[in-house]
Order: C-alpha cells, then structure tokens, then sequence
C-alpha cells in the first residue's frame, strides 16, 4: 500500500482555481480572540493551509499561528494563549511561493512605530520591486511573503503618526489587497484602490451598557456565525481605524476605476455571503438561468458537479425546465492523508471525492453543470465518471467564459500553457474532456448576472488578458515572491 499526503488535493482540485484567503478582525469584545476564531472557521473555503490570530488585551499583542485547518490549530489551550478585547485573523492558502510556518498570518513585528499585526488578501504587484530597494537600504526580511513589504514600508514611514504611515505605505503599494491590521489599542481594516478583494464592516450589539463591538471579515458569513450585523462594505481606496476614539475614516487614496474580481461571485465566496455589495446566490442562479437561455440543449436532467456548480445547476434548471437530479455525491471528508491501492485505479482522485449515483444517472441524457474549466483533466474524468454510470449522452455547460490568462491579484492560477481555454478551441475542449457537447457562459451573460452597471463593474481579465494595472509575468514573480493571499 502506499501512503501519500496531499495528493488528494493535487488529484482532485489541480482543475479549480484556488482560492485566497479569508481576514478578520474584531475591536472592543470581551471575546475578541474566540470571535475571530469563529469567524475564520466560517472563512476556511478560503485558504486550508494554514491559520493565525493575534490579540490584544489593550497592552500586549500576542499571535498564535499554524499550519492546518482552524479547528485542528485553534485548541481551546490556543485560544487562551491569545485572550483580548481586539483581534485580528488570518487563514490562507498559498497562491505562489512556499506553503510553509514563515509564510503564515498575521505577521507581528516590533517597530520604530510600534508593534503591530497585519494580515493582508490580495497580491502586491510591485513587491517585488519594492523588496529590492528596501533591502538595499538595509531592511532584513524575516518570511518570502509580500506582505511583509507593507509591515517595512509602515516603519520606514517619515510619518509621524502610525495611521498617516499606514496611509502613506498603502499609496506606495499596487495591486489588490484586503487587509486587517492590530496595535495594543487599535483596528485597522483598508482596501485597495480598485477594490479587488472584498472586505465588509459590521457591529455586535453590546450586552448591557457596553458598547457595540466592531467586526471586520472578507465575506458577510463570517458575520452570521458570530453576531455581526452587516453595516457596508469598507470603500475602496479607504482607511478605516477603529480605537477607543471610536470609528474613524480616511481615504489614502482617490478610487480608482472600480475592478471587483468577479471570481469571488463566480466560484471563491460562500453562496449565503454578500460580496461587493450582491448575494451571490443570486448571481451564481442568475448564471445558471442565463447559461440554460444561452446554451439549451434536449436532455433528461440536469447534475450539478458539487458544490460549486449547485447553484447555477438550479438557475439552469428552472429556466430550461429540465429536472435537476443531484447523480454526483461529493465526499466530504476526505482528509489530507490517504492510502491509495498499489495497483493503480482509474481516476482515484476524482473518484476519493466524488461519487455517481448510477440509478439516477443510467439510462438518462445528462446536463453537468460546473462553474469552470482550468486544465481540464477534472472535467475529462468527471465526464467519463458518468458515461461509465450508464449515462446516454454527456452535455457539459459552464457557468462562466473560457479562462485565458492568468490572475495577478490574488488567486492561483495555472500559468497560460497550462489553461485549456488559452490553447484549445471550444470544440477542442469539448472532444478532450468527452462531452457530446460544450458550452460556456457569455461574457456579457456573466456581465449581466453579476448585476454589472450603477457603478459596479469587475475585473475580468481572466476571461479577457486585458489588466487593469500594469503587472509583471506572474511566471517570473512566483519563485520569489508569496502573496499575501
């Protein structure tokens, strides 16, 4: 037998693209540190690598962090360690450089403007550049994260104060980030100019007398697990500082043209959260009814490739007419270790975490359901999963354009070469992976299902090549640099 760790994933997500990661914060909580806690566990499709939080107890800051899944690294011992009325966390998943300890948020250091934690989302297009000036001028860093840039540019802030240094720091960065960050007495909480990743605000109500707490998180599920009312979103292109003052706003830098990676709407966010200011329930059914009016097709019903094609299969389905049958049942738990057979099995990757329900799937001309195509090998097995169910015919539908081009803000994505869409043509893809047929979403089917217009508008260079920020080959920024995720 052979034992293997990790493989899993590698043989059953190489064909997703992967999320970044999830940050929260917590401000004037008694149990500021379990909250966070809390909120990271509702943020753990976020990022499965490693996890952190560090507090205050309104003197001392103090950070636990590890690699794994929240709730194996957050022991209640842990989260005693970092006891405190203010918090912030972190959990990610590298989308370059090393997955390792060093590499883990928060980030805590002691500087010339005090200590402080900070965990970021995003990717910082220039770090690369600035890392180099900075370590030419003598800075030492401690992790290959880019985020650290932004810890070195906060102390070497001619700024007086530390909110102007943060300021200042955040107009010397490009790209896209989300970001919450901790003093003994303060939250921090900024997004980039463009607003690219997603950072909402919120307020627990006191008990008693005391006063409301403030609550700061990627996605609004992370609010309803803990109490949180969701208040809005944090602009892009602000500075929000929470302290005992109370809550204060700035705006480090004018807005930007507003590019919202619709991704988040796509696939990386949790259907029941509010992303830019949209349920992405609706969005992710509004795709599925306009992929079925765009791209019909004679079938007997309609599987979704669970879980992140449940929502469009069910927009499809209502629109089409066509029953939606779920004849693919995923495993849940699948653990990071497993014991594969010596003797290879066909598509075990796929197989470990998904199964046919070959009663609903014999015998019946199936419509899959999935919200994209990376490299196609998934697809391919998934596809032959099904015929090997006794289904008669295969259509595959996708609920979003072919991706082309890699992402440079945050997101792992395989390079060029390795993207299906960017080297092969619909049909070329469709006689790879098996299908009878294939389809994909329109751009502007996607456009309009994302509620694009009234000043909401998304990056979708993923789907197009065409970036809204000057970037550098993500092929030559990925052996030197981590993001921040």
């Amino acid at each position: 037998m052979q034992l293997t760790t990790d493989n899993w994933r590698l043989a059953t997500d190489a064909d997703k693209l992967r999320e970044e990661c999830g940050v929260v914060a917590i401000y004037g909580h008694p149990e500021a540190s379990k909250l966070a806690y809390l909120a990271l566990y509702a943020l753990q499709h976020r990022g499965q690598e490693s996890a952190g939080i560090a507090a205050s107890d309104g003197e001392q800051l103090r950070l636990h962090k590890a690699m794994g899944l929240v709730s194996d690294i957050f022991t209640a011992d842990a989260l005693e360690s970092v006891a405190g009325t203010l918090a912030i966390g972190h959990t990610r998943y590298s989308t370059s450089g090393d997955s390792a300890l060093l590499n883990a948020q928060p980030i805590m250091v002691e500087c010339n403007k005090g200590k402080i934690a900070l965990a970021h989302n995003g990717n910082i297009t220039n770090a690369l550049e600035i890392r180099a000036g900075l370590e030419q001028q003598g800075s030492i860093f401690q992790t290959t994260s880019d985020t650290e840039v932004i810890v070195h540019l906060i102390a070497r802030s001619r700024e007086h104060t530390l909110p102007d240094a943060v300021a200042d720091s955040l107009r010397r960065i490009e790209g896209a980030f989300s970001l919450v960050m901790l003093t003994p007495d303060r939250v921090f909480a900024a997004r980039d100019p463009r607003g690219f990743r997603p950072l909402v605000m919120g307020r627990i109500k006191g008990q008693a007398h005391q006063a409301d707490s403030v609550a700061f998180a990627s996605e609004t599920c992370a609010f309803d697990l803990i109490g949180a009312v969701y208040e809005r979103e944090v602009k892009p292109g602000e500075l929000v500082i929470v302290g005992p003052e109370g809550v204060h706003s700035r705006f480090y830098s004018a807005q930007q043209p507003q590019s919202s990676c619709i991704f988040e709407h796509v696939y990386f966010s949790r259907p029941d959260s509010m992303v830019f200011g949209r349920a992405v329930q609706q969005t992710r059914d509004a795709m599925g009814r306009q992929l079925a009016r765009e791209s019909p097709v004679v079938a007997d019903i309609v599987v979704p490739v669970p879980d992140s094609g449940v929502t469009a299969a069910m927009g499809f389905a209502h629109e089409s007419g066509i029953p939606l049958q779920f004849g693919l049942i995923r495993n849940h738990y699948v653990g990071r270790t497993f014991i594969e057979p010596e003797q290879r099995v066909r598509d075990f990757g796929v197989k470990l975490k998904l199964n046919p329900v070959r009663n609903v799937l014999a015998g019946k001309r199936v419509v899959l359901i999935d919200d994209s195509i990376v490299r196609g090998t998934t697809s391919k097995k998934i596809v032959r999963m099904v015929r090997d169910a006794g289904a008669t015919e295969v259509h595959m539908r996708i609920s979003c354009p072919p991706t082309i081009s890699p992402c440079y803000y945050g997101v792992d994505t395989p390079s060029k070469k390795q993207l299906i869409a960017a080297n092969k043509s619909v049909e070329e893809i469709r006689e790879y992976i098996g299908a009878d047929s294939l389809s994909y979403l329109s751009l502007e089917g996607l456009r309009k299902a994302a509620g694009e217009g009234d000043e909401k508008f998304y990056c979708t260079a993923c789907y197009t090549g065409k970036y809204p920020t000057n970037i550098v080959d993500v092929e030559d920024i990925a052996p030197a640099m981590a993001t921040g995720d």
